[in-house]
């Protein structure tokens, strides 16, 4: 007798298979016995049901074959969505998992999801099979079409979200292009769904819509607790536990700090000895304020550090203490945690001595100033700074050799700085590094390094900042790319950090020299906080960690509690299972900040540059693909896509020498080239920036004169065709 064919049925067979099985079986199986329109009706109820199941996620192809979802191992993990639209998750054992786009089903980035672990062609695969923790309840979409009064055509700023929406805006005043704040999400079928709108972040094109977006999709915290709130209020505003602490309000300590700084976490002052130099850096003491377990305490470790936006900052610590209590404000007493160095004439420690202290800083310097003083122009700070500054400068001069001496990499990557003018006109461009710069830097890493030192000496336990070495394999892989490409003749006999130095310093000052930082910065490993001891690669360090800015890093304020414990001989504030959580979870803040930032990076960019279609710019290739190239423009550190399909010539990839070859005309496009590009569209809603060459006129029409160059002469589009990928 034929079994009854229902969607139970079906699946309960396919259940007991234990392995994957053809729909061939299912339907020989099913129709069993039975000939003719009988068999062919029942064959395409199978075809039917089957496509159900597997919409609803119960039974998984794998291959030309079906399982049971259930049958299935799975995992738990966060998910990933690139940009192409893949995602990707951590699995324990396996490492990374890729997800193909319409495996997805309703995922969205940052999801807790069950995936499923599929085997296909010797390869791993997932396959979300439920969400188990939405991360975003409240989703920022762009209003484009009112379908009927009050509801709306929208589309997720975040261009990884597979959906489109429907949005009730109810009450609110909303129009075409305003971003608005979904909450609600209700399925409405495959991909489609019901927001209601929460409110109106603004027109999608302003700077400030932009940076409240970014945040949200982030998870960027933006308000207070209110017992936060209440302990911060109920600390007194003048320092008067002054016991057992050295006073150091008779030294010249300063601050600098960029012109827009509102914290000043430290304050530096040298001064030249018979034997070399006396450097003391004072940092708030944030730990004075801040004691474990309070309220203060557990929403600064929640938030990991501060959060740095074009228009605001999200501060690891209300304002009264980032901006008031703990700001080493010029002519305010403050309390402090100090060391006190003892420095050879060449840059080596001889002595380091931690103090408990009160302080009063001299003055609020800023790096311009500072510079403008390095550069001869005494007028530019107070006069009575005159000469603990040069001090300062000659100091950088011994830390900075001797750190180059023992193989510091000096990796000088541009700093995008983003402003906005009053009617809305938003610009990027890059920082330029100055030596006041490099003063601070120095001061700190010497006062990073002697805190280390000291712990480790103590065998405290403590936040070390590592940064392990690089993967032999991505070194070798470096090198070959950089000899490939003709930026250097070989690849060095052996591949270590005096080799990544020596390749830094033989492209210093040539037009391969900023691309060269980049690719060097993406060989090596993350750095990262650690209870034990690893060293730190990039600053050849045998021991570092962070302390100078327990304002807006909670691993500083780790430090510094270890570091009280030491001066008054007390048991270590923690243990090391519990350091290791929190560096872990440190480490997730500190990820989550720099996405934070560079999305926001690339928003300003776009919305700079949107309305300047056509126009030429300067610029260098960063990156080869065989559908097209990379190019970050001069003076704007950000990259966009040069398309083939934008191009009038088919194009070869040499994926040994990372370039694209021109068949008809010649011309060679590799790493490191200079081009000049037009500007084809900078899209908000995909987050690209697009480009193609500028003497490509017909796709973005150039205000400037097009080059002629002798590699590439003007090609005639009559006799080519464009190449589509």
């Amino acid at each position: 007798m034929t079994l009854k064919l229902t969607k139970t049925t079906l699946l309960a067979w396919i259940k007991e298979q234990k392995t994957p099985v053809r729909r061939r079986h299912m339907a020989e199986f099913f129709t069993a016995g039975l000939t003719g329109k009988a068999a062919a009706a029942r064959k395409d109820l199978l075809r039917t049901l089957l496509a159900q199941l597997t919409e609803e996620g119960l039974v998984v192809p794998v291959g030309r074959s079906f399982m049971a979802a259930e049958t299935l191992p799975s995992f738990a993990a966060v998910l990933e969505i690139r940009r192409s639209g893949h995602g990707v998750v951590r699995h324990p054992e396996e490492g990374t998992i890729p997800i193909m786009p319409e495996d997805l089903g309703d995922a969205w980035p940052g999801d807790l999801v069950e995936v499923i672990l599929l085997a296909e062609r010797r390869e791993l695969r997932g396959r979300v099979r439920r969400v188990m923790e939405r991360r975003q309840t409240q989703v920022p979409l762009v209003l484009e079409r009112e379908i009927s009064p009050g509801l709306w055509l929208a589309r997720p700023t975040d261009p990884r979200m597979p959906l489109v929406a429907h949005v009730r805006t109810a009450q609110l005043s909303a129009a075409a292009g305003d971003m608005v704040l979904g909450e609600d999400p209700t399925p409405l079928g495959p991909r489609l769904w019901r927001f209601d709108a929460a409110s109106v972040l603004g027109a999608e094109a302003r700077l400030s819509t932009q940076e409240a977006m970014v945040k949200l999709v982030h998870a960027i915290p933006q308000s207070w607790p209110e017992a936060v709130l209440t302990e911060a209020a109920a600390l007194p505003e003048d320092p008067s536990d002054w016991e057992g602490r050295t006073d150091l309000r008779g030294l010249s300590l300063v601050t600098i700090d960029d012109e827009r700084a509102r914290d000043f976490d430290d304050a530096i002052f040298v001064e030249e000895t018979a034997n070399g130099f006396r450097l003391v850096v004072a940092i708030a003491d944030v730990a004075h304020c801040v004691r474990p377990g309070s309220a203060l305490d557990t929403e600064a470790q929640e938030r990991g550090n501060s959060y740095y936006f074009p228009l605001s900052v999200e501060p690891m610590l209300p304002e009264r203490l980032s901006n008031g209590l703990c700001s080493l404000r010029p002519g305010v007493q403050r309390l402090a945690m100090a060391v006190d160095l003892t420095i050879s004439r060449d840059g080596e420690l001889i002595a380091a001595h931690p103090l408990e202290a009160v302080i009063q800083s001299a003055a609020r310097l800023t790096y311009t100033a500072v510079q403008r003083f390095v550069d001869g122009e005494e007028g530019a700070v107070p006069p009575q700074l005159h000469t603990m500054l040069s001090a300062a400068a000659r100091l950088t001069q011994a830390l900075w050799h001797q750190r180059l001496s023992r193989g510091t990499l000096d990796l000088d990557i541009p700093e995008a700085v983003i402003r906005e003018a009053e009617d809305g006109t938003v610009t990027v461009a890059s920082r330029p590094r100055l030596f006041a710069h490099r003063i601070v830097e120095e001061c700190m890493i010497a006062a990073n390094e002697a805190v280390a030192r000291m712990l480790e000496d103590h065998h405290r336990v403590f936040p070390y900042r590592i940064h392990p070495a690089p993967d032999p394999a991505k070194l070798e892989a470096l090198f070959t790319h950089l000899v490939g490409s003709g930026i250097i003749a070989e690849v060095p006999r052996t591949l270590d950090l005096r080799a990544l130095q020596n390749l830094l310093a033989a492209v210093r000052d040539t037009p391969h020299e900023d691309l060269v930082h980049r690719l060097v910065l993406r060989s090596l490993m993350q750095a990262a906080y650690a209870p034990t001891n690893e060293g730190h690669f990039g600053l050849a360090s045998v021991a570092y960690c962070h302390f100078t800015s327990p304002i807006r890093r909670y691993a500083d304020l780790l430090t510094h509690r270890a570091l009280k414990a030491l001066i008054h001989n007390r048991p270590d504030p923690f243990a090391v299972e519990s350091l290791a959580r929190q560096c872990e979870a440190l480490g997730g803040c500190e990820r989550r900040a720099t996405e934070a930032e560079r999305d926001m990076a690339k928003r300003a960019a776009i919305l700079a540059l949107q309305g300047r279609e056509g126009e030429v710019f300067d610029a260098v290739v960063s990156g080869v693909a065989e559908f097209g190239f990379w190019v970050e423009l001069a003076g704007i550190p950000v990259d966009g896509m040069v398309r083939l399909a934008t191009l009038s010539e088919f194009w070869s990839f040499d994926a040994t020498r990372h370039e694209l070859l021109g068949t008809r005309s010649g011309r060679r496009i590799g790493l490191g080239e200079r081009v000049q590009v037009a500007l084809v569209e900078a899209n908000l809603a995909r987050a690209e920036l697009n480009f193609t060459l500028a003497h490509e006129g017909s796709r973005a029409a150039s205000s400037r004169p097009r080059p002629q160059s002798p590699k590439a002469p003007l090609p005639k589009r009559k006799t080519l065709r464009r190449r589509r990928r």
